[in-house]
């Protein structure tokens, strides 16, 4: 696809090639356009319309939805989140009902459950990308669901009439500035509609910027006779004061930003002024005192089931402690309050630790350089598939576009490479879950004009050491291209062995998996990637702020471009892996590693007298995570693994990956951080759900009726006044000894996931009324 920048007077669809326009609104600069008929035009030309814009400018404009734009897209980051030098924040995407079932990343929905009530649900909810796979429409794995809250609880505390009014307050802001500037008339504004922005023409921008640095603001300098200064909920009058004595110069201001306030008038035309109603739910209009807030958070977290209840043993996600002193620095301001654009000698903390932990890093993996930009797992497959082919361009082999992927691979394996314009040639694996070396081999020789890359995670997505990795790295070598190794099990290679040691060129880390960043209900992640030396070169950059790789490559640079909208990506989260690394040293990395590797192999070993264990290496034994096997329970007791699942809330615990890599299984990852203790009991709950399974094998309960099928049990149906199931309520809430000193209770039954699917516009019942609510998916 081609992109090209135009001005708005200068499009032509003549060529009819267009297939969309992206427009920001308000513009870079401040300005406000009326994008109606430029909208009409498009739509007449068959071109669809996304705009760009900013949630608290929409509280006071005209929403793009009312100007009919297709999608709307943007941050939330006003909303109540701070910069942290880039992120992590929430970006929308909001869309017409024509597009919903084509939208990336996760839709809530409404459901209902088996007894009928209404019950929110992921619709969708099993990855796209594990089902479509080179055919998904994204390869969007995380999205930024505790940022998205941080956003939603703002909105909820101040509601409708609280955001219009901070919104109020900072065009009022940037109005007084305006006035204030037009008194001394030492700069001009044009006379354009502005929400917050202010574009200033003056006789020097590179003299306004210093002056405004000695008095510790930053502005942006547009061209050499131009800078541009935004106000935000933090600013405040002294701040309009002291940047008016920075335009003054050396004419004196007798006058102050308060003063001026009579005199400031809206500067948002009538024609773009939101007249209709948003935030209507009751949700927010009734927590606007502090306590009230508290409490309805409280009760909305303990409808969660979290590592504060127990062990989370999903399987390719280690859920690992997340350290208290590991998230402190999160909260310090001089890591949160920091712009991405600022002077980076302004920000010479976060540049030490970017070299530190890049150099860390880099010793982990056995790689020569990383970057940090990548702000995803998926987002760091990209990139590294985007290194790979930068690589193979400079070398004149831009042809190179196969990329070789194992059918056992990560779902978002095949749609990165989609994504990258790539081939995808699919391998099989043999009877142990290994990749079949000699399939792979074929493969490469037949496209080695044209191989590009080999996709490969280590352990394997089935839970084991291939013990022929070394040679796939060399065959795809052999046949000129690269390898790309998936970092998602890193936390059985650490300290132990290494992807650079291997033989691989490039792999992403998921910091918020290995190295302790929380995953937050989906998000949010970091995906950095290490490279070999011969890659570093191409590694992403940023138009604002030049970077490159940690360590600087010491060849000439040819970065790929830019891969996140902020230079070192979701830099706010990055001292958590820095803590984590730098307390834990080698020894005790390496130690967790270990431990991670125990723990699985303890649990099968418990576990494999009741399940069969499906994968394990060649000396009998598993990596970081195993699988087991459940297919045999559908005929003889008619059991799925949604049953086991589902059973397993009512003992108080999370179940495990379901049906993947491998239909039919569980997939169990126990890592460091659990004690023997929360093992044994995680478990005793299998094993206890086994004889559970065995009392329906042998027809002492209904094949149909009991207490797998009944999952779980919420209390508004253990306590309800009549009780019809052929098992006791205490088998069915109580069924061991550890659920009555700790009970967690679901919030409601068996969740109707077909129906859910069918109902992607969440419908929001309250006090009887009935509020439909636009689909909306928070992510990067």
């Amino acid at each position: 696809m081609k992109v090209l920048k135009v001005d708005l007077k200068d499009f032509d669809y003549s060529s009819k090639d267009v297939c969309g326009v992206l427009v920001q609104y308000p513009g870079t600069n401040g300005e406000i356009f009326d994008y109606s008929d430029f909208v009409r035009n498009a739509h007449a030309n068959g071109v669809k319309v996304v705009v760009a814009t900013d949630l608290l400018a929409l509280t006071m404009l005209k929403p793009p939805g009312e100007f009919g734009a297709d999608m709307a897209i943007g941050s939330a980051q006003r909303f109540g989140v701070p910069m942290g030098y880039g992120g992590p924040h929430a970006a929308f995407l909001a869309t017409s009902q024509e597009y919903k079932r084509i939208m990336p990343g996760r839709i809530i929905g409404v459901s209902v459950d088996s007894n009928g009530k209404q019950a929110l649900r992921m619709a969708m909810q099993t990855r796209e990308q594990h089902i479509r796979r080179d055919k998904a429409t994204s390869n969007i794995c995380t999205a930024q669901a505790l940022l998205a809250n941080m956003s939603a609880m703002y909105a909820v505390y101040h509601g409708p009439e609280g955001l219009k009014k901070i919104a109020e307050r900072v065009h009022g802001l940037a109005g007084a500035l305006v006035v204030g500037l037009k008194k001394l008339g030492t700069a001009t504004v044009e006379d354009v509609p502005f929400f917050d922005t202010v574009k200033i023409k003056c006789a020097d921008a590179k003299a306004i910027y210093d002056t405004a640095l000695e008095n510790e603001i930053n502005i942006r300098v547009v061209d050499s006779k131009t800078v541009t200064v935004s106000f935000d909920e933090t600013t405040t009058l002294e701040d309009v004061d002291k940047l008016l004595k920075v335009f003054a110069g050396n004419k004196s201001v007798n006058f102050t930003a308060d003063s001026l306030a009579p005199e400031v008038q809206v500067a948002i035309p009538k024609a773009f002024i939101r007249e209709s109603a948003y935030l209507t739910h009751p949700i927010f209009n009734m927590y606007h005192a502090e306590h009230e807030l508290l409490r309805y958070l409280h009760r909305l977290q303990a409808k969660d089931l979290s590592l504060c209840h127990s062990m989370i043993p999903l399987g390719s996600c280690t859920m690992k402690l997340n350290a208290t002193v590991e998230m402190m620095p999160v909260t310090w301001p001089n890591f949160s309050d920091m712009h991405p654009f600022a002077p980076q000698d302004q920000a010479a903390g976060y540049q030490e630790m970017f070299k530190d932990l890049g150099d860390l890093l880099c010793d982990i993996t056995g790689f020569d350089s990383f970057s940090l930009q990548p702000n995803a797992g998926a987002a760091g497959e990209y990139a590294g598939l985007m290194v790979i082919r930068a690589y193979h361009q400079a070398r004149g082999e831009g042809h190179r576009n196969v990329c070789i992927i194992p059918v056992s691979a990560h779902g978002t394996n095949p749609a990165s490479a989609a994504m990258c314009g790539m081939q995808i040639v699919s391998v099989g694996t043999d009877a142990k879950g290994n990749i079949n070396i000699e399939e792979l081999r074929r493969a490469s020789e037949t496209h080695k004009d044209n191989l590009s890359a080999l996709m490969v995670t280590y352990p394997s997505t089935h839970g084991v050491y291939e013990e022929g990795i070394d040679t796939i790295c060399k065959i795809i070598h052999e046949n000129g291209g690269q390898v790309y190794m998936d970092g998602a099990n890193m936390n059985a290679q650490v300290g132990l062995t290494s992807p650079g040691y291997i033989g691989a060129d490039v792999c992403h880390l998921n910091l918020h998996k290995t190295f302790c960043i929380p995953h937050g209900g989906g998000g949010p992640g970091m995906g950095p990637i290490g490279v070999k030396k011969h890659l570093a070169p191409f590694l992403p950059s940023h138009p604002v702020v030049p970077t490159g790789g940690i360590p600087a490559p010491e060849d000439k640079l040819q970065p790929l471009g830019t891969i996140s909208a902020a230079p070192w990506g979701s830099a706010l989260i990055l001292p958590i892996s820095y803590a984590y690394i730098a307390m834990m040293g080698s020894q005790g990395l390496t130690e967790a590693s270990k431990l991670a590797i125990l723990n699985a192999n303890y649990m099968a070993k418990r576990l494999e007298d009741y399940y069969p264990v499906l994968f394990r290496g060649e000396n009998g034994t598993c990596a970081h995570e195993f699988i087991i096997d459940l297919r045999h329970f559908k005929v003889s007791a008619g059991i799925e693994p949604e049953d086991v699942a589902k059973r397993l809330m009512d003992y108080g615990f999370h179940a495990p990956t379901m049906s993947w890599p491998v239909p039919g299984t569980l997939m169990i990852e126990p890592t460091e951080s659990e004690s023997k203790a929360e093992l044994d009991r995680f478990c005793n709950a299998l094993i206890s759900i086994r004889k559970e399974i065995m009392a329906i094998e042998t027809g002492k309960m209904d094949s149909h009726h009991n207490v797998l099928k009944g999952a779980p049990h919420p209390a508004s149906v253990v306590m309800a006044d009549e009780w019809n199931r052929p098992y006791s309520r205490e088998v069915a809430a109580f069924p061991a000894s550890w659920v009555r000193a700790s009970k967690f209770w679901p919030s409601t039954g068996r969740v109707d996931n077909v129906y859910g699917d069918r109902n992607l516009v969440c419908t929001l019942l309250q006090a009887g009324d009935v509020v439909e609510e636009q689909a909306v998916a928070a992510q990067l």
